[in-house]
């Protein structure tokens, strides 16, 4: 099975894809799990479909529509939140409601359900094309970098924004910039585990390092180990059983981490 596997080019563009997307959602997914932000993960995911019907609805690249949408509900959420009128949760319930209902109001306009639509809310990491892989490099490069040159702001920012704000952080345009890089790495997952799943890529990876990481750099390592592991054994399960993948990937993530809780309690 293993030459077959690895000498497909379709599993071969699948495993590049998704080691990449498991770095990169390992890295943000510390952050989501520090910040208790696994609810604003959920709710761009599905917000991101609205901008997904809207590149099915004039013909644009569902992708690139849904990156710039994702962007601007990220920064919408953010911003109704600093100000204060209403909580955070009550935004990204407004903003994820308003996207869903936008995005079946659009398709429903469309006349016409495309079968690729289901890639989107399930995942069909299988049938990614090289437009989604030169999408997903150029967001692993960008994000990863912003994550890394600004690491030392994020860690304190998220421990203690008020030192932050005396030490001369530029807490809300980080914050902003951390929103959007979250919103970028949301729509390229898509297309790993699908619009459904794609919250739990953001939260296990970090949930899981966070049992047994002494310090911000080896929970950053544990998280985006358990990302790449769960990929690489999700695909090869998927590819052996035939089980849609993204689903295979979110369970072999979700038993590591419920065999690292159970680890962790016997220590």
């Amino acid at each position: 099975m293993m030459p077959e596997v690895f000498g497909s080019p379709f599993m071969q563009k699948a495993f590049l894809a998704g080691i990449l997307v498991s770095i990169l959602t390992g890295l943000i997914s510390v952050f989501i799990v520090l910040r208790k932000m696994s609810f604003i993960g959920a709710g761009i995911s599905h917000a991101a479909f609205g901008g997904i019907a809207i590149g099915f609805f004039t013909g644009m690249n569902p992708l690139v529509t849904a990156i710039l949408y994702s962007i601007l509900v990220a920064i919408g959420i953010e911003s109704t939140g600093r100000k204060g009128k209403i909580s955070e949760d009550a935004s990204i319930g407004i903003f994820y409601s308003v996207s869903m209902a936008l995005g079946i109001a659009l398709l429903s306009l469309s006349k016409s359900y495309n079968v690729d639509l289901f890639g989107y809310l399930f995942g069909n990491i299988l049938a990614i094309s090289r437009t989604d892989i030169l999408l997903t490099v150029i967001t692993f490069v960008v994000v990863s970098g912003f994550i890394l040159m600004f690491l030392k702001e994020l860690f304190l920012s998220t421990y203690n924004e008020e030192l932050a704000k005396v030490d001369g952080v530029p807490v809300v345009l980080l914050n902003t910039f951390f929103l959007i890089a979250l919103a970028v790495s949301i729509v390229i997952s898509i297309r790993i585990v699908g619009i459904i799943l794609v919250s739990a890529l953001l939260v296990i990876p970090g949930a899981t390092a966070r049992l047994f990481a002494k310090g911000l750099i080896s929970m950053l390592v544990l998280s985006c180990l358990t990302g790449v592991a769960s990929v690489i054994f999700g695909l090869l399960i998927s590819y052996q059983y035939d089980i849609a993948p993204g689903a295979c990937i979110v369970l072999v993530s979700a038993l590591i981490f419920f065999f690292s809780v159970a680890a962790k309690k016997k220590r």
